[in-house]
């Protein structure tokens, strides 16, 4: 799904982060169709740290997105700006308080739970700080279980739809698919986040979504 050379819309991507993930379901959504420009996180000592990459984002993070003759950074930035740009089919309610409360999932995830636990933190903790992998796995699974245990609480016991709002994805749900893929390759428990796992797999059913999973990336190692 959305692979055109030809696109004005390209996303410098990697196969297996959370956040480009995020964007990439967005982008099949919504039928868009982009290039994807692979930068490897680990290789040649991370990609993302080259000065050319850096240029173009100063972070050094996946994703970045350039459209519209504009770079935009921060994953949660480039989902608010496709939903405004191309907005049907909606990723945001149509109400004001259903909004909020997309956005207060979304935010949840990728605000408490995805920092902690990316790329870049655990490599600190394994070498500046020196922490083993089994305690690095341990620290990794505790943020991940008990953030999404504070995510299914907010769902609520009466959901309002198959998925985080309402029976069509939202941003919300574009957060919430990617940490369950990292949670589930790390084999993180989900017995008590039912809920998360229903809607994620409600979501893998649909084919736009399912062509944007990191192994159907043409990065995936």
């Amino acid at each position: 799904m959305g692979k055109s050379m030809s696109s004005q819309i390209i996303l410098h991507t990697y196969w297996r982060s959370s956040a480009s993930y995020r964007v990439r379901m967005a982008l099949n959504l919504k039928s868009l169709a982009y290039e994807s420009r692979p930068v490897h996180l680990v290789r040649d000592g991370g990609q993302q740290l080259s000065e050319d990459y850096r240029a173009l984002n100063p972070q050094g993070l996946v994703p970045t997105l350039e459209m519209d003759g504009q770079v935009i950074t921060q994953s949660m930035a480039m989902l608010e700006y496709l939903e405004e740009r191309y907005p049907k089919p909606a990723l945001l309610p149509s109400d004001a308080i259903g909004r909020a409360r997309v956005r207060s999932i979304a935010n949840a995830i990728a605000c408490d739970i995805h920092p902690l636990n990316n790329l870049r933190v655990l490599k600190y903790l394994v070498g500046e700080m020196q922490v083993g992998d089994q305690a690095k796995l341990e620290w990794y699974r505790h943020w991940t279980v008990s953030g999404l245990s504070q995510v299914e609480a907010m769902l609520g016991d009466d959901p309002t739809g198959r998925f985080c709002h309402g029976d069509a994805p939202s941003i919300a749900d574009c957060c919430l698919l990617p940490q369950v893929y990292n949670a589930r390759r790390f084999d993180c428990c989900l017995d008590d986040v039912p809920r998360v796992v229903a809607i994620c797999d409600a979501l893998n059913a649909i084919p736009a979504i399912a062509q944007a999973a990191p192994e159907k990336q043409d990065d995936a190692e």
